[in-house]
């Protein structure tokens, strides 16, 4: 399993450009199709994205293995909600790659019965759970950050924020509108304010968390379309998939960009 590990780490980077490469070309097809391109360049454009859809699938085999690794390694985690979410988007990972390879599999005729269809829905349906499980993460590392945050320790991640004072009078400068000392008539209530400069404050002092939340946000769109869940069309599909690879990628150049654990 180990040597399957190293195998995977070593081409992650090259699945994720071709990931980039994919959704760009499912973008393109979108825009050329909006302008009234010809049949057959939409036709060349589709069959590129078709190749590079199935480059990266080869790349991804055995990135259940890693999965399933760093799944046990989330075990250990001393933080229970933590450890449940990461654990198991770890576990639901594992199963969307199974899936995947076997979608690889049928796809170059190794098993031309596979039910590609219902593979694919499956296949999708366990990278929903796996996004839906690390907005989770996100969002209580969000919420455990903000808290620390408000109590004014200023330790830990998020010991750039702003202090309570400078919070209050950031609000202030926010509620009066041209000298005048009463709130407008649409601003925010104070506590809300309050909770986005603190917000903001979190996630500009955690680039780490950012980064995954939107990549997440980004990603979450595409098994909803897919699934038939929430559709939003090629077009949408093709940005969110092309902006989340090209975040994937700024983690990988830079580690330290990188949610962990």
């Amino acid at each position: 399993m180990d040597s399957w590990v190293r195998f995977s780490s070593q081409s992650q980077a090259k699945e994720r450009l071709f990931r980039a490469a994919q959704y760009a070309c499912a973008l393109l097809g979108y825009t050329l199709h909006r302008g009234g391109a010809s049949a057959e360049l939409l036709a060349k454009v589709r069959q590129l994205e078709a190749h590079m859809s199935l480059g990266r699938k080869l790349f991804r085999l055995g990135n259940s293995a890693e999965a399933l690794e760093a799944a046990k390694r989330a075990v250990h985690l001393s933080d229970s909600v933590l450890r449940l979410c990461v654990t198991v988007a770890h576990l639901n990972r594992a199963m969307y790659f199974a899936c995947d390879n076997a979608l690889w599999a049928g796809r170059v005729g190794l098993l031309p019965r596979l039910d590609q269809e219902k593979w694919s829905h499956r296949s999708f349906r366990y990278y929903l759970f796996a996004l839906i499980l690390n907005l989770t993460r996100d969002a209580y590392e969000i919420s455990l950050l903000m808290e620390r945050e408000s109590r004014g320790t200023g330790g830990g991640k998020a010991g750039g924020g702003p202090s309570a004072q400078q919070q209050e009078n950031g609000e202030a400068g926010l509620v009066k509108g041209g000298g005048g000392s009463t709130p407008s008539e649409g601003s925010l209530p104070k506590c809300a304010q309050r909770q986005l400069l603190l917000l903001a404050a979190v996630l500009h002092s955690n680039p780490p968390l950012l980064l995954d939340l939107l990549k997440n946000l980004c990603d979450i769109f595409i098994p909803l379309d897919r699934l038939g869940l929430y559709r939003t069309g090629p077009g949408f599909v093709g940005a969110c998939g092309l902006t989340s690879s090209i975040l994937s990628i700024l983690t990988i150049v830079y580690p330290w960009l990188k949610l962990k654990p």
